[in-house]
């Protein structure tokens, strides 16, 4: 079995690459950006006719959130056509594809966790790409899996968790947002989740029904007050943490104010195992 990865100098395709040895029936191709520009088609085309992949995971994306709104056209090359581009050859070589999205594609105005039923209702670029490249997929492929995830975290490239270590290492005090609510994702459980997608498709053949749009993130919900807090508290850093309004730290970008992804899909079809976010956030 091969699995092709774009984006593999991410933050998920690092991740991807940190447990590939676990997995000795498949054959990984890594892809970074300078090697897989997937906004080119033909690079796209060219690279699957050499590789033949059974699976795509495609983990390259454009994801400055506040970036986007001052580079719309840039953000939506990479979100949007390349996508597009992924879908089509695909197509061709009958590759299913494993696409990441993001609670983005929500307003933050629902009171409980977000199915897949839900309607997306994006409020800034980043996430209206985001779905637009959903809906590029979905009306090119009927083999494809489109995965929502949230506030993706971990040891590798840049993130929330790491920006917080480095502050603490360089302030006495620190005010962080607490009206914004959603669940922390560590990038290996989610690069786990991929490939439990993928063997499980691979062993059973996976029926029409199966396709579609999951959501994946680590189990409960926290504000990133919360989530600062807990990373201090478990790297034993003393540091004056303060809670503050999202009206106290204006951006570019409006945020969901609420984000929780309900995981019941994905536990039911192919018995992925979700864990607490406080838990995965320990093994860092």
């Amino acid at each position: 079995m091969v699995v092709l990865v774009t984006g593999a100098s991410g933050q998920l395709g690092q991740a991807l690459q940190s447990i590939a040895n676990q997995y000795s029936d498949i054959t990984f191709d890594f892809y970074a950006s300078s090697e897989l520009d997937i906004t080119h088609l033909e690079q796209c085309k060219s690279v699957f006719q050499k590789v033949n992949p059974d699976f795509c995971i495609n983990a390259a994306a454009y994801t400055a959130v506040d970036k986007a709104e001052s580079e719309p056209e840039k953000a939506r090359l990479i979100n949007v056509i390349g996508a597009q581009n992924l879908a089509k050859a695909c197509k061709e070589s009958n590759t299913v594809l494993l696409h990441i999205s993001t609670d983005f594609v929500f307003d933050g105005t629902a009171t409980k966790s977000y199915t897949e039923e839900n309607t997306p209702n994006p409020t800034g670029v980043y996430g209206q790409t985001k779905l637009d490249g959903e809906k590029a997929i979905q009306a090119i492929l009927e083999q494809y899996f489109i995965v929502r995830t949230s506030w993706v975290y971990s040891e590798f490239g840049n993130n929330f968790m790491k920006t917080m270590l480095r502050l603490g290492k360089e302030r006495d005090t620190l005010s962080v947002v607490n009206d914004q609510i959603g669940t922390p994702t560590n990038a290996v459980d989610l690069a786990k989740a991929l490939l439990t997608i993928i063997t499980t498709c691979h062993v059973k053949n996976s029926s029409a029904s199966d396709y579609g749009i999951y959501n994946f993130s680590n189990e409960g919900q926290c504000s990133w007050y919360d989530f600062a807090k807990k990373i201090f508290e478990i790297h034993k850093i003393e540091i004056d943490l303060q809670p503050i309004p999202t009206s106290s730290y204006p951006t570019p970008a409006k945020r969901p104010a609420f984000s929780v992804l309900d995981k019941s899909k994905i536990k039911t079809v192919f018995g992925v195992e979700v864990l607490e976010w406080e838990e995965c956030l320990k093994n860092l």
